[in-house]
């Protein structure tokens, strides 16, 4: 008999912890969340106190009936969730449902999955946090609050399916918002002259035109460009003043989640969802051949920058090891975390540093190796010396003209030689070249002089990086929840993406500015990031979590009475005029929101109740798809069309033939005695699943997206796409009992 059982979220952590543990611990995996609020209705008593109505989420009775089990076997209980409020959270539910083993229940942490760190955790049990899991509970019963009661509506007067999320809403305005700067951004022209210059026995290097009589420069046009170029014929370029100075490239800190997931989307071109799934790997455990499963990084949400002074005197020691000492401060170097971060975590850094990149990279896959790669180097970067460098900035007189040259030269390259943060947009003032040696008085030979026009240009599209940055400025939300905010919007065809930019869809646009009319409280910034502030307080006990949901939602509830006709006033003013006639009337047409889409409307309505399809990319009727398929009943080829209830194969000669059937996603249903094949599927409320061609013979239906590729445990003939707020997107068998799972490839 185990004298402990131990609790933890996923496969991978059970896996790793066993070897630690031994013979007398059973270790068992909850697969994240046990208990949540139910899919389906508010479940939250606004009346008596926003009391949660918590139950066993489906497809988990199993897992809590396993773990029950195991716990009648063993002397006590030990809970080791994420050391997060998300992890509390499930280590109170967890708690909830094996109160009835009547064994002791410990609560046990650690910053990264290694023996020492999980065999010293096991030493010091703690309790639940209980301010922790509250913090927790405000944020779910917040959410659901403005989910379950603003997308109802939105679905009633806007179009079925839409949905509303308390921060995903934030980040979509912050797109719009960013879409109407550039909209209404006017470019101005302006000029620049290069001159290329060249001394005697030196290599030819670039100036700019920097003054005019002592002035900074501004040429607006062509004619002051020409102008300039004609004062400049016959000029002599002599060397004015050269600044020199020495300046200290300092290293950046370790990783916080935030600057992982921007770092990752700008060096690696990884997106955000794939970053912390990563992540998540590497901090759980990857098999290293006779090493086993190791956990190869401390746990990635964090915003502090802290280290561990053994972390701190490990990288010192492989520094001074691999590099010299001259690459080694004399005292280690400990960063400033930002203010309000949460400083129970360590930074993301290796669990090891011992551990390189380069040995390790043939056990890892190509995504983990580039993850790993970048958190290891930007760590021992993190401990040494500043790069030097001698920056050079000459100015050359030609007349009253003054041009500028700049430019740098790395004496000693300490951190850089490991590693260099990238950045976001690099202006040309930022742009720096090597300079040829030079001397004042040093008259130099012109080769040319480069007028080139230019724009000012308008603010840039957000990025995954970008927008990251910005949501953590603005106290948007937490690291931990940008990649499902980056999933959600996209998801719900809010935004779409652009080379890799966020451009908001026009149903993205109606939405924002209806929730904008009837909730202006609930997508504003500054009021979002108060309520993180709020649930930062309730985490440190300084409020209680009931009185902050009562403080937001008595002007919430008020708003609620109001949004039917704001949403309605929001419709009218995205209405559109067009070019198009009614065929009734002869009036003008406009593009109208209705239920079920965009469609063209009499402008004389209510007088005159004529309508069109509307037939552009966003039209719920669309132009038809062609396919190989043929028609069934009169030969001729079908076509793909879209209705409310999803995609389906129609005859191309409808309304002439009206034969239509379902679109095959390419799967045969699993149900042993059905031929049927699997279907795209959606409800009435706008929710997609999958079901059996076949229905109502076979009422096989699937809310998970199936993905053709079988089971290699059990032999399942697909998996299925499910998401977990600990796992991300990831892949699982659909046969019960089997327990496959593998990351989303």
């Amino acid at each position: 008999m185990s004298k402990s059982l131990v609790v933890v979220e996923s496969p991978a952590k059970v896996k790793t912890i066993s070897k630690f543990l031994g013979k007398d611990y059973t270790v068992k995996a909850s697969m994240g969340h046990i208990r949540d609020l139910p899919e389906t209705g508010l479940s939250v008593d606004i009346e008596n106190g926003f009391k949660p109505h918590y139950t066993i989420i489906e497809g988990k009775k199993k897992i809590v009936n396993e773990i029950k089990k195991a716990a009648d076997n063993v002397d006590d209980i030990l809970i080791a969730t994420d050391p997060d409020r998300e992890g509390e959270a499930i280590c109170w539910h967890l708690a909830h449902e094996l109160k009835k083993s009547d064994k002791p229940i410990k609560r046990i942490t650690f910053n990264e999955i290694t023996k020492n760190a999980v065999l010293n955790a096991i030493k010091h049990p703690g309790q639940i946090d209980q301010n922790l899991v509250d913090a927790q509970q405000a944020r779910r019963i917040l959410d659901r609050l403005v989910g379950y009661q603003i997308s109802p509506i939105l679905g009633k007067t806007i179009k079925w399916g839409l949905s509303a999320g308390r921060v995903q809403s934030v980040a979509v305005r912050l797109i719009c918002e960013r879409e109407d700067e550039i909209l209404a951004f006017v470019p101005e022209e302006y000029w620049t002259i290069d001159a290329i210059l060249k001394g005697e026995n030196t290599n030819q290097f670039s100036a700019r035109l920097f003054e005019i009589n002592g002035k900074k420069a501004k040429i607006d046009n062509e004619e002051q460009a020409k102008s300039i170029l004609k004062d400049l014929d016959g000029e002599d370029y002599t060397i004015d003043k050269i600044d020199r100075k020495e300046r200290k490239k300092n290293p950046v800190p370790p990783f916080t989640t935030s600057k992982l997931q921007q770092e990752a989307v700008r060096k690696l071109r990884m997106p955000v969802k794939t970053t912390m799934r990563v992540a998540q790997d590497l901090y759980e455990g990857v098999e290293l051949g006779d090493e086993g499963s190791v956990g190869l990084i401390t746990y990635m949400r964090t915003d502090s920058t802290r280290v561990a002074k053994e972390a701190i005197d490990s990288v010192r020691d492989f520094i001074g090891r691999n590099f010299g000492d001259d690459y080694l401060p004399d005292k280690a170097v400990h960063y400033q975390s930002k203010k309000g971060a949460q400083d129970a975590h360590e930074a993301i850094r290796p669990t090891d540093v011992n551990k390189t990149p380069s040995e390790i990279k043939k056990f890892l896959t190509q995504d983990q190796y580039e993850l790993y790669d970048l958190i290891w180097k930007r760590f021992v970067a993190s401990q040494m010396k500043p790069a030097i460098y001698d920056v050079t900035t000459i100015d050359i007189k030609a007349g009253k003209y003054t041009f500028r040259a700049n430019g740098s030269i790395i004496k000693f390259k300490g951190f850089m030689s490991v590693y260099m943060e990238s950045v976001d947009e690099e202006t040309e003032e930022e742009k720096e070249s090597i300079l040829p040696e030079l001397t004042v008085g040093q008259k130099l030979l012109l080769l040319n002089l480069i007028p080139e026009q230019h724009f000012t240009q308008p603010p840039p599209r957000y990025n995954e990086a970008t927008l990251v940055k910005a949501l953590e400025e603005k106290g948007i939300g937490r690291p931990s929840t940008y990649a499902t905010i980056i999933s959600t919007i996209q998801d719900r065809e809010y935004v779409t993406k652009e080379q890799g930019r966020f451009v908001p869809t026009e149903m993205g646009r109606l939405v924002n500015n209806a929730l904008l009319k009837s909730f202006p409280e609930i997508i504003d910034v500054e009021f979002t990031a108060k309520m993180e502030s709020e649930l930062d307080n309730i985490e440190e006990g300084k409020v209680n979590w009931v009185k902050v949901l009562e403080e937001f939602y008595k002007p919430f509830s008020k708003s609620l009475e109001k949004a039917p006709d704001n949403i309605k006033s929001a419709k009218k003013d995205m209405e559109e005029t067009t070019d198009e006639i009614c065929d009734i009337c002869g009036r003008k047409m406009v593009i109208k929101w209705g239920r079920y889409g965009r469609f063209l409307a009499c402008s004389g309505f209510p007088e005159c109740k004529g309508t069109k399809q509307l037939n552009n990319k966003e039209s719920v009727s669309n132009e038809p798809e062609a396919t190989d398929e043929i028609c069934e009943k009169c030969g001729s080829p079908m076509v793909i069309r879209t209705s409310k209830y999803g995609k389906f194969l129609s005859c191309s000669q409808y309304p002439k033939c009206k034969f239509t059937k379902p679109l095959s996603i390419g799967i045969k249903c699993p149900r042993s005695n059905c031929d049927g094949y699997l279907v795209e599927r959606r409800s009435k409320y706008g929710k997609i699943f999958y079901g059996c061609s076949k229905y109502p013979e076979c009422d096989l239906a699937l809310w998970n997206k199936p993905v053709n590729k079988p089971c290699p445990k059990c032999k399942a003939t697909f998996l299925v796409e499910k998401t977990s707020k600990v796992k991300g997107n990831y892949l699982a068998c659909i046969t019960e009992g089997c327990g496959y799972t593998e990351g989303k490839e």
